[in-house]
């Protein structure tokens, strides 16, 4: 079996090397990502829509172009475990999805999916053996066409520098950055100071 250009052992081996370990979401995304890729025209310059934070964007970014960093791909996370691939100026593409009608016989899958067993209980060796038996026959998989306002570049606009922190931040915020306007994530946020070009 292969997943893109890696045969199933080789791809497990580039999971570990980019997501910390061969995370089953991971293994099965590639598969995802492979099939998605299939059914693409040759010579599309296409875009990522991936419904979940979880795993899944990873094997994107491991198959294809698409990255977060480049904006091709965009995580819309809405909790579903599918992906669409889909040319850039017209929108059309696939989706494909983990499809829960298909995993009767693959039970350490069910078990994974639906949470069904906590992670120390769960058979690792017994989940990827499964994952690679079934291969695509776990996915559903449909044509799509992405809304056209989603088809749009969003530029940031004009860079300003906020008049609190001084950093810069796109000026369509408003007269602050969003971390000096209340919506920053740290409870505590000091500058280091630095000595001889090194920090402290």
């Amino acid at each position: 079996m292969k997943i893109g250009r890696y045969l199933f052992e080789e791809y497990l081996d580039v999971v570990k090397s980019f997501h910390g370990f061969a995370a089953p979401g991971v293994v099965i995304g590639g598969i995802m990502v492979d099939f998605a890729l299939e059914h693409m025209p040759e010579g599309v310059l296409f875009n990522a829509l991936c419904e979940t934070s979880n795993c899944l964007p990873d094997a994107i970014q491991l198959l294809t172009p698409c990255t977060i960093g480049n904006g091709w791909l965009t995580v819309n996370g809405v909790g579903l475990f599918a992906l669409s691939l889909y040319d850039k100026s017209e929108g059309r593409g696939v989706r494909v999805f983990l499809d829960p009608k298909k995993l009767e016989l693959y039970p350490e899958i069910r078990n994974w999916l639906f949470k069904l067993k906590p992670k120390s209980e769960q058979n690792r060796d017994l989940l990827l053996e499964q994952i690679q038996e079934a291969g695509r026959n776990i996915c559903g998989i449909q044509h799509i066409r992405i809304m056209p306002d989603y088809l749009k570049k969003h530029s940031k606009g004009a860079i300003s520098t906020c008049a609190k922190c001084g950093e810069a931040y796109p000026q369509n915020n408003g007269n602050l950055c969003k971390n000096c306007k209340g919506e920053s994530r740290y409870t505590d946020n000091v500058k280091i100071s630095m000595k001889d070009g090194m920090d402290l």
